[in-house]
């Protein structure tokens, strides 16, 4: 079927708006027209560079959620008219990584951004009769998406979809940050650095896990206003400006955990943030670098003296299957807020609008609603 989409041509480039073929679900995968597509920083990435792809042109968008409409053959547990959420890590469910419980790492991933479907190996998205990678074998801006079953996650009809959306990366990678990477304990204080849809969101969980002090540090002040509605305590408009404070509220002992989810991480990062971690404390780096980077600043001595870790996060240290259910029953109990994080709507083709307001702090999430138009 032929639909449009928002495409990348080069590293550099503005998004652009074209039509595209779209292939019928084979063997283990389905369809989906998608209600809305949120707009996340990792696609920005792809427009940097920073996120490499084996070719161009791409498909972005990497989280997403509307109605299954074909279902290819050998497909378990799922029907046209299901609602569904797109979790942009597959988990196929026997590889070792989720034979051992950490589906977040499915050996699938692998092939995120390589653009080849996990099914067959082949592309199910053709420009001009070329192959066109999607974003995380997902490719949300788009009204249509050819996915794999490993990709989806079925829910409940009553949950908006717009928002629901928004599971799939940014809501379940901070949550999960803060409370299953960070392990969060009532009494802890946690710092999370760079209040954007991933960080907002270690906010909420650092808050419902019952930390006493929740930090959230950004130099937008929008963002620290929101962060103090969502569950922060405090706010501040830079690590230098928090380390104080946050020494001072602990009588020294510094916090728990620091979350950095900035948006464009970098190794300077990492000590700054070291500093204000408590002894068996740890740093956790959400955010993602550039990936040729390999230098990071990191105080050894610190390190290992005052026994402090820093640990890497993909999408919160959970299984998609088991923390999405898990994070809409949150939001159904108003524990987890979904609506207060969007900021702005946009129609697909007003895609580069919607990016720099995300550059330029304006907005917490925003996101892509589709329409009857838009089919």
């Amino acid at each position: 079927m032929k639909t449009k989409a928002a495409l990348l041509h080069s590293p550099g480039k503005d998004w652009e708006i074209e039509e595209v073929e779209l292939g019928d679900p084979v063997a283990g995968e389905v369809q989906v027209r998608l209600a809305a597509s949120g707009l996340c920083h990792s696609d920005e990435h792809l427009r940097t560079g920073a996120n490499p792809v084996e070719f161009y042109p791409v498909v972005g968008g990497h989280e997403g959620a509307g109605v299954v409409t074909k279902v290819g053959a050998e497909v378990t547990g799922l029907k046209e008219g299901d609602h569904v959420v797109l979790a942009f890590i597959p988990g196929c469910g026997t590889c070792r990584p989720c034979a051992r419980g950490m589906q977040n790492l499915c050996d699938a991933g692998m092939g995120l951004l390589s653009g080849r479907a996990i099914s067959d190996g082949t592309y199910r998205t053709t420009y001009r009769g070329n192959p066109v990678i999607p974003m995380c074998l997902l490719g949300t801006f788009s009204p249509y998406v050819t996915v794999n079953q490993a990709s989806v996650i079925k829910i409940e009809d009553d949950i908006p979809l717009d928002k629901a959306a928004l599971l799939g990366c940014g809501v379940s990678t901070g949550w999960g940050s803060a409370t299953e990477i960070g392990n969060t304990r009532a009494g802890d204080t946690v710092v999370v650095v760079g209040i954007g849809g991933v960080g907002i969101n270690a906010v909420q969980g650092a808050a419902a896990a019952g930390a006493r002090y929740v930090v959230a540090v950004d130099p937008v002040e929008f963002k620290r206003e929101k962060a103090l509605e969502l569950g922060a305590t405090h706010a501040f408009s830079s690590m230098e400006e928090a380390a104080g404070p946050v020494s001072e509220m602990t009588w020294g002992q510094n916090a728990n955990t620091v979350v950095i989810t900035i948006g464009e991480t970098t190794g300077d990062h990492l000590q700054p943030a070291m500093s204000m971690t408590a002894k068996g404390g740890q740093v956790v780096v959400t955010g993602m670098g550039h990936f040729e980077q390999t230098d990071a600043k990191v105080g050894l001595f610190e390190l290992t003296l005052l026994q402090k870790r820093i640990q890497g996060a993909i999408f919160g240290g959970v299984s998609p299957r088991t923390q999405i259910p898990r994070l809409l029953e949150l939001y159904r109990h108003g524990t987890l807020k979904l609506d207060e994080l969007i900021t702005t709507t946009y129609r697909l083709e007003d895609i580069n609008t919607g990016y720099q307001d995300m550059r330029d702090g304006k907005n917490l999430r925003g996101v892509v609603i589709y329409d009857e138009s838009d089919y």
